[in-house]
């Protein structure tokens, strides 16, 4: 007979309390923590579809978008980046990717395994793009698709997109964004700027976990996408005839069969994420609730806090701080300190993460994150106080005890202009 310790060894999960500020995930909202606790139902059970179609006019508001697909792609951000670009892409198509940072050579990797031609144009991690730099390479490449990250929280840049939209619609090329880490922290009125298609994801900015991608299209990515319809075999209704481009590369994520299962005509492609749809719900609904201008507003006060802080300390700050996000911050580690035992430190000591780095800054800078449900003043504060007392003890020689001072006077001084705007 077995022993009780033996049918069931591991106890009930119970993680430790954390106060997640690194470049995300980050500590998700209570509330969608609640919807998500919600009972399952069935898929095509009347109440759940009505629960797609508010999630997608829900998104539509994030997005700022009349795009009729706007919906959910079941997986991580990264699912929603496959989804896009095997979709967008047949194999020799000519794509243009701007690299300034990991993510750029993310794009550039799903990009060829999708068979695509794919072009590049790279800055130093740490800058930007000019518009007229990338408009040069458009110009060159002639591509048919532009794939860019916006905000890429390697390096903490944010790439601006104001005219990429209007420079591809006069050369004939159809935009794709990833905008995981940056949407609602940083502006992205998709229809305003002429973007094609974006996917994101919920773990940054939104206040969720991850484990679902929004994605938006227009009808021109919709046009390209019908040329390569494909249903299976399965559920095919009568008279179906197949297009005439080549069939998407993956089941999973073919746009195609997706807008058929997210459309009145329910096509059956997969069973949905129940729980993932309804904490996306929610962290749309809240975003919204709140106002997009209110919470961009939000993340950048406590993005501008966070930077005056390290400043104020005497950190170095990475990048050209003109183009970082709102959200996330890069932090030079000090010369003779040892960051993985500063991080280390800050998650044992006081339960607090920050970022490590990756690729040519590994090991060179700290990322510091404030977005999302944390992009709040005590969670900034309390950061603030435990990484200087952390790089006391570690015998760092910095400006101690004037990092929380330095916020606080920031959001004071909000606060004021708030006050006296409003007068």
């Amino acid at each position: 007979m077995l022993m009780r310790s033996e049918i069931s060894p591991f106890d009930q999960i119970n993680p430790p309390p954390r106060l997640l500020m690194g470049p995300g995930p980050i500590n998700a909202d209570p509330r969608v923590l609640r919807a998500m606790s919600a009972q399952l139902i069935g898929q095509f059970d009347p109440a759940f579809t009505d629960y797609m179609n508010e999630t997608m006019a829900l998104y539509r508001g994030v997005f700022e978008t009349r795009n009729r697909w706007t919906f959910l792609v079941d997986g991580t951000a990264r699912s929603g980046i496959e989804c896009m670009l095997v979709s967008m892409l047949e194999p020799g198509d000519r794509v243009l990717i701007p690299i300034f940072g990991r993510f750029g050579h993310l794009l550039v990797e799903i990009a060829e395994r999708c068979g695509a031609d794919v072009h590049t144009i790279e800055r130093p991690w740490g800058e930007v793009f000019t518009a007229d730099e990338i408009e040069a390479a458009v110009k060159r490449v002639q591509p048919k698709v532009l794939a860019c990250v916006q905000g890429d929280t390697s390096t903490t840049m944010c790439q601006p997109l104001e005219d990429i939209g209007a420079i591809c619609r006069a050369h004939d090329v159809l935009l794709y964004v990833d905008a995981t880490a940056s949407i609602i922290g940083n502006p992205l009125p998709v229809d305003a700027w002429k973007i094609d298609a974006v996917s994101a994801g919920l773990q940054k900015c939104l206040g969720g976990p991850s484990g679902t991608a929004p994605v938006t299209l227009n009808e021109r990515v919709e046009a390209l996408v019908h040329r390569r319809r494909h249903i299976e075999a399965g559920i095919r209704p009568d008279g179906y005839h197949g297009a005439q481009g080549m069939r998407i590369g993956s089941n999973y994520f073919d746009l195609g069969m997706l807008m058929d299962y997210w459309s009145e005509k329910r096509l059956n492609h997969h069973t949905e994420a129940t729980t993932m749809l309804y904490g996306a719900r929610e962290c749309a609904r809240i975003v919204l609730q709140e106002g997009l201008a209110a919470c961009a507003e939000r993340h950048r006060i406590a993005g501008e806090a966070m930077l005056h802080g390290i400043q104020a300390m005497g950190l170095k700050v990475f990048g050209d701080i003109a183009y970082k996000m709102t959200n996330v911050v890069g932090v030079y580690i000090p010369e003779g300190v040892d960051g993985e035992a500063v991080r280390k430190s800050m998650l044992l000591d006081f339960g607090i993460e920050i970022g490590t780095s990756f690729g040519p800054l590994h090991g060179k800078i700290w990322r510091i994150g404030t977005m999302g449900y944390n992009a709040r003043r005590d969670a900034v504060l309390t950061t603030l106080a435990a990484l200087e007392a952390v790089l006391k003890r570690a015998g760092a020689r910095l400006d101690m005890g004037k990092a929380v001072d330095a916020a606080l006077d920031l959001y004071e001084a909000e606060t004021a202009a708030r006050s006296g705007a409003s007068v």
